[in-house]
């Protein structure tokens, strides 16, 4: 079997680059080992999206007398996992259809460089076959980061994918980490009832984002009953008794917590072993696999993209990487008209999708200090905004950071009702090198949760109407 492309993952990296390939006439294969889809149709974003939204009906309901209603019910739990993974399997059978669409072939095993131009496909019958392709593709993604101090038995102490399909809701349960997979696993089970206490070793949660929000984030999880310790460190699991015993240093000292279940949240690991990287010499660094601009490895003919890559971790940078691997691969072979354009890892959209959501993209205000702007900061109240109060949601804000001496857009953090929608107004702003001049002079619809990024800039420039 002898293709232009083999693609060795299916991922949204993946799976977008090689339907992509098709349309650019090159033959195609991809190598999967387990679903179509990848972590992220199966196991990661998609599933965890369908349990979230079962959360927030559920948290409508307990709220329905705010909003003129007589209602109750109950979570059933199980019915709640079983609606999930229904998502899940719906969203991989559309790859497969995208897969036949576009005559890719696929080919279920696990894959493995051989040699150049050779990848060796391992079946689950332990059958072995070679396929072979001019380009190949490394888009094996990545899994739960397994701590020295906290490993999984996948009962106890377990990563996302057991926390998608427990068999029974837990009482109390630990979050390890309190990046975006460890909140939102945190607020799903907590608005279900089971009393949940997230630890973080940084000194905020949220880490990643803006002080701002990383503050309101912690006060919204507190009034929901959730415990949260930053500064803290799980330096032990006992596991021995009924449930686990987390012993947690702090600066206040150690502390001992007691839970059904410790999810481990702690970041991810990206899958390159067993992949055939050091018999072909193709290089590696800090854990991932090194690529250029264009995705391409130390060795010709070879790339990575995704999580197994050096970018962020998100499904839509992995699926940008392929799309920009594929073109300039495609314009080599004088398929593609032009050379892409390399990805701009400054304006990437970041989403957290707890209860209020987050959404981010460009510099924090204190990047932008310590980059040397001198800095305009608008931040607008979800309380004052008209949609959100008919929704009931009127927690979080608006915050966008501008260069003063140009108008540079240069950063905009949310959090609140819907935010994760939004964001792209300023991705795209600041694509098209956007000030607020253009931003104030287009017309918001109103009442819109989306018109209170035009409110913050208001603010940041001394024009605020609404405040």
């Amino acid at each position: 079997m002898a293709y232009d492309v083999v693609v060795i993952g299916s991922g949204p990296g993946g799976y977008v680059a090689a339907i992509r390939a098709s349309q650019l006439g090159l033959k195609t294969a991809v190598i999967e080992k387990e679903s179509l889809g990848g972590i992220c149709l199966n196991w990661g974003c998609i599933p965890t999206k369908a349990l979230l939204k079962s959360a927030s009906v559920f948290e409508y309901i307990q709220h329905a007398k705010d909003f003129g209603i007589e209602a109750s019910g109950t979570a059933d739990f199980a019915a709640i996992i079983k609606r999930s993974r229904g998502v899940a399997d719906k969203m991989s059978k559309g790859v497969q259809f995208l897969m036949k669409k576009n005559k890719i072939d696929v080919v279920l095993g696990f894959g493995k460089i051989k040699s150049k131009g050779v990848v060796e496909v391992t079946g689950a019958d332990g059958k072995v076959q070679n396929v072979e392709g001019k380009h190949i593709i490394i888009a094996t993604g990545a899994r739960s980061r397994v701590l020295p101090n906290l490993p999984q038995d996948g009962k106890k102490v377990i990563g996302y994918r057991e926390a998608l399909t427990l068999p029974q809701q837990p009482k109390t349960m630990i979050v390890v980490g309190s990046g975006a997979i460890g909140v939102e696993f945190g607020y799903f089970y907590n608005a279900l009832g089971t009393q949940v206490t997230v630890v973080e070793y940084a000194p905020r949660i949220v880490p990643v984002e803006d002080e701002d929000i990383s503050k309101e984030f912690e006060k919204s999880l507190k009034k929901k009953g959730i415990n949260v310790l930053t500064s803290a460190e799980v330096t032990k699991v006992d596991t021995s008794g009924n449930g686990v015993k987390a012993t947690v240093k702090t600066a206040a000292g150690e502390q001992i917590l007691e839970a059904d279940v410790v999810l481990s949240a702690a970041g991810i690991q990206a899958n390159i072993e067993g992949i055939g990287l050091e018999e072909n010499n193709i290089k590696t660094e800090k854990g991932k696999i090194a690529v250029d601009k264009y995705y391409q490895t130390n060795v010709p003919g070879v790339y990575a993209i995704g999580d197994c890559a050096p970018g962020q971790a998100l499904a839509h940078v992995a699926s940008k990487e392929g799309i920009i691997c594929i073109e300039n691969i495609a314009y080599n072979e004088k398929k593609y008209n032009h050379q892409p354009e390399a990805l701009d890892y400054g304006n990437v959209p970041g989403c957290t999708y707890a209860s209020p959501e987050i959404a981010s993209v460009g510099f924090t205000e204190k990047q932008a200090k310590e980059a040397g702007y001198e800095i305009k900061v608008g931040k607008f109240p979800l309380s004052a905004s008209g949609k959100a109060s008919a929704a009931g949601h009127t927690e979080g804000f608006v915050k966008v950071i501008f260069d003063a001496k140009y108008g540079e857009w240069l950063g905009t953090h949310m959090i609140g009702y819907n935010v994760t929608e939004i964001i792209i107004e300023t991705v795209v702003a600041r694509k098209l090198e956007t000030t607020h001049h253009e931003v104030l002079n287009s017309i918001h619809p109103h009442p819109t949760i989306s018109e209170s990024v035009k409110d913050a800039i208001e603010v940041a420039y001394g024009e605020a109407i609404h405040l």
